[in-house]
């Protein structure tokens, strides 16, 4: 008897299946939408997901709606498997029940076993992506001719935008009765009580793997050249610039990060794509994306907490509510926005402009991680733990970035159009026109200069920013604003 192969809603692609013909089990639990508030395309994508896969499968799916997963289990007559989940908690509940086998990890190209190994010789220093990424490389055999650099990255008010040909669209979504049928049902559970974040859909993101196939393909030709100059440059004009916008489908397994790595590395050897725009976008999916999952099994997780950088502050309801309209910083307004409004931005945006903001305002760095993973579709306890915790917050000890992910607004402004555009001024840290992001790197360096002066970089700017009575007037302009929308 073929076991029933349990496909949870991050594995949801082709490559989680072995046989045609074996029967699948997928379960929906309403009790996971009620325990915190999610962004509303966010647990619209995740449903529509999990049915559209059910409906591809047709009589090999059992699809179960339940209050819990045991209760699911408990339904099943076949001996059920699962392939490795992708949370500490649902691979200790996985473990937990006697009849249920785990298969090894899929969705991710190097296994744990070959991650433990470079750890382990790599552990008399500091575990890095950088490393980790030539070791990949050369363990898969991806991009082995020498490597060119990847060139600065352009401003759009410098260069113009034409100098970005506008690419056709990505194939569109279209949305099907599975979507309406989710959308009633969305509109019940909130009738019902079930809190949610963000505005409804459309749906932007795939739901199915051909959605997200056909969206990787017009990435490769239309957008993937040009993504080693614009991929670090943020607009309020065209907020995609030369990105994929697929961490979703990676993250829900409905894109297999190998043919992908591949298909990008085929297009610079056929001449299509120059190798300055590939080997950023296969660093973020064979070094950045495995590193991060890696590393997530590998540690246990443990982080400073809030009070090594004077992170105490509560998140605040404007922010935690996707409040843009209460912001007139034009970089956090329109960023605050594109969330509210499409659950996704993408890492430029996050780290400088969100992260960033929180950092400087000493918000807790908890309550920061746990608000990127319920109000962005691609959110998951792996990715944001690490990304969040480590580079955005730095709150983990080091492990994912040497030093914090803080810069005033004139670091905004070189990669950036959102300052042209702007009531403040990003050179002045002082006065009614004084930038949020430059009053507030001044204010985060002097809180936390006993832990910072380690830093060359930042001590050198806390040299600069040293003159007595220019400290003190920012840190009182600073902690009179606070957590306020800026």
């Amino acid at each position: 008897m073929l076991r029933r192969r349990w496909l949870l809603a991050d594995q949801l692609g082709p490559h989680f299946l072995d046989d045609p013909d074996q029967p699948v089990l997928l379960v929906e639990i309403r009790e996971l939408f009620r325990q915190r508030p999610m962004h509303r395309q966010k647990a619209h994508l995740i449903l529509s997901a999990v049915r559209h896969r059910a409906a591809e499968l047709g009589d090999r799916a059992l699809l179960l709606r339940t209050d819990t997963f045991r209760e699911a289990l408990a339904q099943v007559a076949e001996p059920v498997e699962v392939c490795h989940p992708h949370s500490r908690a649902a691979l200790r509940f996985a473990r937990s029940v006697p009849a249920l086998t785990v298969l090894p990890p899929r969705g991710f190209v190097t296994s744990q076993a070959d991650f433990a190994g470079w750890a382990d010789r790599a552990r008399r220093g500091p575990l890095r992506m950088t490393d980790f990424y030539r070791y990949a490389r050369r363990r898969h055999g991806v991009l082995t001719a020498p490597t060119g650099g990847a060139g600065p990255a352009r401003r759009p008010r410098d260069e113009g935008r034409d100098t970005l040909a506008a690419p056709p669209p990505p194939p569109p979504i279209v949305e099907d009765d599975i979507d309406a049928e989710v959308r009633r049902e969305l509109d019940r559970w909130a009738a019902d009580g079930v809190r949610f974040v963000g505005r409804d859909g459309p749906r932007r993101h795939p739901a199915t793997h051909a959605e997200a196939q056909a969206r990787l393909e017009h990435f490769l030709t239309h957008r993937l050249p040009e993504y080693g100059r614009y991929a670090d440059v943020m607009s309020a004009d065209d907020p995609l610039f030369a990105h994929s916008v697929l961490s979703s489908s990676f993250n829900l397994g409905l894109l297999d990060p190998e043919p992908a790595v591949r298909a990008a590395e085929q297009a610079w050897r056929a001449g299509t794509a120059p190798r300055t725009a590939v080997e950023p976008f296969i660093r973020g999916l064979l070094g950045w994306r495995e590193f991060l999952w890696q590393l997530y099994w590998y540690v246990e997780p443990r982080f400073r907490g809030a009070s090594w950088l004077a992170a105490t502050e509560p998140l605040p309801y404007w922010f935690a509510e996707l409040d843009a309209d209460a912001v007139e910083a034009r970089c956090l307004a329109d960023v605050l926005t594109a969330v509210r409004d499409q659950a996704w931005t993408h890492h430029v945006p996050r780290l400088l402009v969100l992260g960033n903001y929180a950092l400087q305002r000493g918000w807790r760095p908890t309550e920061v991680v746990d608000w990127f993973q319920r109000c962005f579709v691609d959110g998951t306890d792996w990715v944001m733990n690490a990304t969040v915790l480590g580079m955005s917050q730095y709150a983990d000890l080091a492990r994912v970035d040497t030093r914090p992910y803080a810069v005033d607004g004139t670091d905004i402004d070189e990669i950036s159009d959102y300052c042209a555009g702007c009531r403040y001024v990003p050179e002045r840290a002082l006065g009614d026109l004084a930038c949020p992001y430059t009053g507030g790197f001044e204010s985060f360096l002097h809180r936390n200069r006993e832990r910072l002066v380690a830093d060359p970089r930042l001590a050198a700017e806390l040299a600069r920013r040293d003159e007595p009575e220019h400290r003190e007037a920012v840190l009182a302009q600073e902690e009179k604003r606070g957590s306020s929308p800026p």
